[in-house]
């Protein structure tokens, strides 16, 4: 009955959840790519795409034309050096020169990795399909995805024995995890013609829509980090209220730890003009909700850690018919800032007088609002007429059972924008 009170409270979220499944998805959802488009090693890479990431997988079929497979093939390089990097199990005198060189396997055609552990290895093993189909793409196309991989493989071998201590070094690691890979999209799009030049050459812009999504997920996965034993929060910020990282998880620290997390939120917040100045660039409908879902999703999760004890208690995640009520209505620029806009005046709520950084979130707040301000404020996506809400009520109360079994496909969507 928890999950019945939870959307008791939120009466607007079934009535959203049931307009996605209603056919409010198609908006963002992807066709199915026919047999007929793909062949031979086209479907195993799909096949793969599907086994690796089934939510990044409808996202990526839901581009335009060549350039989805050009993003298919980019996605699955960089998940093969990403399980380079994960896989324990290889020692670094092995590593460090792979990640190196990892680029130079793509012009191989018989290279491939036999010894891996992870449970994503099929991309290792059978990489000679993957760099086939690679070799198969316009150069174009070719010469931004084997640039990013190099540079990637490179970053990751940086930070393979070393911590993220400056807030200057947080910015590089999140730039060769994430930054990087907004940098390679980004061209990919230009590439295709689908997107203007500006969108491929303004390499800061991407950095920030890449950095912005990463300093989330960061910031958010707190305590699941700590109990794997990694650590990704910049010493030169989280010492100024704990002797270690792990100190902000006990009790007796909490209100450190909140300053901490705030001062971080605010530190991610000054990449949102640049998300907003990104996004106003994109002219195609598929490439602008690729990339504006996650972004979406990541205002709304930064709004619900502000401020929040309970990203050092457990997990923080927005609830699912709030996330599909974002994947619904961001699918242009002035809905995208309206959407800014609504959460960071809820942050701009929930400021503590007291708290250090106060003055610089009020600061970086005003700033987003003066691009965000919208000319024509969404109602909708606030205030629902009383007969929605009473018969959102209704079927709370005699189909909740069945809501909580949504599709497959639509939990793994949402995730993928959560993620």
């Amino acid at each position: 009955m928890e999950l019945l009170r939870k959307w008791l409270g939120h009466p607007e979220d079934i009535y959203n959840l049931l307009r996605f499944k209603m056919g409010g998805y198609r908006a963002v959802m992807p066709r199915n790519i026919p047999v007929s488009w793909v062949g031979g090693a086209f479907l195993a890479l799909y096949r793969y795409l599907n086994q690796t990431s089934r939510s990044f997988a409808a996202v990526i079929q839901a581009l335009d034309g060549e350039l989805r497979h050009a993003v298919c093939i980019f996605y699955l390089v960089l998940r093969a050096l990403d399980t380079i990097e994960d896989d324990m199990t290889i020692s670094l005198d092995v590593k460090v020169p792979m990640l190196h060189e990892f680029h130079s396997y793509l012009y191989q055609p018989e290279w491939k990795y036999m010894e891996s552990k992870e449970k994503d290895r099929q991309v290792l093993e059978d990489f000679p399909t993957i760099s086939m189909e690679f070799r198969n793409l316009s150069k174009v196309y070719q010469d931004v995805i084997s640039d990013i991989c190099h540079k990637m493989g490179v970053g990751m071998a940086e930070f393979l024995e070393k911590k993220v201590d400056s807030q200057h070094e947080w910015d590089k690691y999140c730039h060769y995890v994430a930054g990087l890979v907004g940098i390679g999209l980004s061209r990919l799009f230009s590439a295709s013609e689908l997107e203007d030049p500006i969108v491929g050459q303004d390499t800061e812009l991407a950095n920030s829509m890449g950095l912005f999504l990463q300093k989330t997920n960061i910031i958010r996965d707190y305590l699941e980090d700590q109990m794997e034993g990694r650590e990704f929060w910049p010493k030169e910020v989280w010492s100024r209220y704990a002797k270690k990282l792990s100190d902000l998880a006990k009790p007796e620290n909490i209100d450190m730890a909140v300053q901490c997390l705030n001062e971080l939120i605010t530190n991610a917040l000054h990449h949102v003009p640049d998300v907003l100045t990104y996004l106003s660039r994109l002219k195609n409908q598929t490439v602008f909700n690729f990339c504006a879902i996650p972004q979406v999703m990541a205002i709304a999760t930064l709004a619900a850690c502000y401020n929040n004890k309970q990203v050092f208690r457990g997990v923080v995640k927005i609830r699912k018919g709030q996330a599909v009520t974002l994947m619904m209505d961001a699918t242009n620029i002035q809905a995208v800032k309206a959407i800014m806009y609504q959460y960071v005046e809820e942050i701009y709520q929930k400021i503590p007088s007291t708290d250090p950084s106060s003055n610089k979130t009020q600061q970086v707040i005003a700033s987003i609002r003066a691009m965000s301000l919208p000319s024509n404020p969404m109602a909708s996506r606030h205030h629902y007429s009383p007969i929605y809400l009473s018969c959102a009520m209704l079927l709370a109360a005699l189909s909740w059972q069945y809501l909580s079994t949504i599709s497959k496909a639509t939990e793994e969507y949402v995730q993928a924008g959560e993620n």
